[in-house]
């Protein structure tokens, strides 16, 4: 273990005093951010030299972001624990037994989300919740059933208290899919974050408009292209925190992100960035996730002590790692800008080509990187347009159009988009803000959606201009909730607040509105 400088130290007592008189931070809201302070004093990872000057920076500076982790993992990132085994076996641990009805499905799902950590400290995926519960209302009429989902989902908004916790539904049309997107278009409520698995062969009209009206309302379901995903990570997949791609019983040991941008501040031009600066960078983050995976595999104890793996709930040999990605306009516009070219990202093909580009020089290093414990993804990483964090300023989340500088037709949008999707299995995604008046007409949103589908687009979200819940990246916030913070009232939802920043830095009430 290294030593810790005593201004790290004294830095971090300081922000322990300040957490805890915290007067918008609710009780939980300070035990799990001391704890990540707590996490930060011990350095027991093998780190690659050079780490420090590309991860230790301001926010203009810096390379390399590691969200956060921590640097002694006690636990994977993301967890994907097989809740179909669960209702079906029960828990020796949880001293549960298989689930009988509806009424036991629902209690016995409520008790487990409470022992599946995460980096939030909270589950970030719930289910398939449509396939779970469907087999167990057949005995309950609509009435009955809608009331127990109802309370199901009010219990994980104010129990699951961030909205990186995600549910699955689709691609079929089951009855408790249908009533599902009922309660939640009654409740607009942030949490769950909702995925519906999308597929125009398979998922029929009716029930996709019926996910689109929800949308409308409550800014979920999103819909995730479910041909593209399967073909790269077949029928086990599942969608989980903002809108990763992951494999059913693992997850993702770690996430980090290259700032494509800051590295493009770095070089003289192009070749420069392509050949020099950016290989440089991916390979000192390819080490640190390589020392972090290790950490958590040999010396952490988690997949051998906890009650997840020990029952079968996970399997360690189904956990990969997410190589992540942000500021890819910003990098464009630098990088145009230092060769003397007018063009600028999102609003023409040359600039789109030199973004395919720096997308190929990503992936042919991630092809070439290999781990020994991600055997899930055949040893390598997955890549990932990573959303943003609150604290971004001038950094736009993965590989979108920054805001204010959107094309003026969708279309052209969504062409611009197309450029970029398919390098991302772990998750990318683009959202749209649509005028009110799309109330009257869903179809023309389904529309949207199979058309974007067909040309490879893999995720889309929508949200009307004026829902109190709106997405901020890849989850959810309610507008009244930011609101009361501003204020100086503390909220029930720690992603209010990354809200909060991400609405003042990320600029993201300025959304073009379709």
């Amino acid at each position: 273990m290294r030593d810790i400088s005593m201004d790290r130290v004294n830095c971090v007592r300081e922000e322990i005093l300040e957490t805890i008189k915290s007067p918008t931070l609710t009780h939980e809201q300070k035990v799990a951010t001391l704890a990540n302070k707590a996490d930060s004093l011990l350095e027991v990872l093998d780190l690659p030299e050079g780490l420090d000057e590309l991860l230790n920076q301001p926010i203009d500076t810096q390379c390399i972001c590691d969200l956060f982790e921590g640097h002694a993992p006690m636990r994977p990132r993301y967890i994907i624990p097989d809740y179909a085994k669960f209702l079906k076996e029960g828990s020796e641990f949880l001293q549960l037994g298989p689930a009988q009805d509806i009424y036991e499905a629902i209690n016995n799902l409520l008790i487990f989300y409470k022992h599946v950590p995460s980096i939030t400290n909270f589950p970030v995926y719930v289910g398939a919740l449509d396939e779970l519960l469907d087999p167990y209302l057949e005995e309950v009429d609509d009435a009955t059933a809608k009331k127990l989902l109802r309370l199901f989902f009010i219990h994980m908004d104010r129990t699951i208290l961030d909205s990186f916790s995600h549910a699955n539904l689709g691609p079929k049309a089951t009855r408790a899919g249908r009533l599902i997107l009922e309660v939640e278009r009654e409740l607009e409520h942030a949490v769950p974050n909702i995925t519906l698995k999308y597929d125009e062969d398979i998922t029929p009209d009716d029930f996709a408009i019926e996910a689109v009206k929800t949308a409308l309302r409550s800014a979920k379901p999103s819909f995730a292209n479910h041909k593209m995903f399967r073909s790269e990570l077949q029928d086990d997949y599942v969608i989980a925190s903002c809108y990763n791609g992951l494999k059913y019983g693992g997850g993702s040991y770690t996430l980090c992100r290259l700032i494509l941008g800051n590295i493009a501040k770095r070089a003289k031009n192009v070749a420069d960035f392509k050949e020099n600066q950016l290989p440089y960078v991916m390979d000192i983050m390819a080490r640190y996730m390589d020392a972090r995976i290790k950490f958590e595999v040999e010396e952490s104890g988690f997949f051998t002590n906890n009650f997840l793996a020990k029952e079968g709930f996970i399997h360690r040999d189904r956990f990969t790692a997410m190589f992540g990605m942000v500021g890819m306009a910003e990098a464009v516009n630098i990088l145009m800008e230092k060769e003397g070219k007018p063009y600028r990202y999102g609003h023409d093909e040359e600039s789109a080509k030199l973004g395919v580009e720096i997308m190929e020089v990503i992936d042919a290093f991630n092809n070439a990187h290999h781990n020994p414990y991600c055997e899930v993804t055949g040893g390598h990483f997955l890549l990932h347009a990573q959303v943003g964090i609150a604290q971004d300023h001038d950094v736009s989340p993965g590989t979108r159009i920054p805001i204010g500088e959107e094309p003026e037709e969708l279309l052209d949008h969504l062409k611009y988009c197309a450029h970029f999707h398919k390098y991302f299995p772990s998750g990318t995604g683009d959202i749209f803000p649509i005028d009110t008046t799309a109330h009257k007409n869903p179809e023309y949103i389904l529309d949207i959606v199979k058309g974007a589908f067909r040309q490879d687009l893999r995720y889309l979200s929508f949200y009307a201009a004026d829902s109190d819940v709106i997405r901020i990246t890849g989850y959810l916030v309610k507008r009244s909730e930011i609101a009361k913070l501003r204020s100086g009232n503390a909220v029930l939802q720690d992603t209010t607040a990354l809200g909060l920043g991400a609405t003042d830095n990320g600029h993201i009430e300025e959304r073009k509105v379709r």
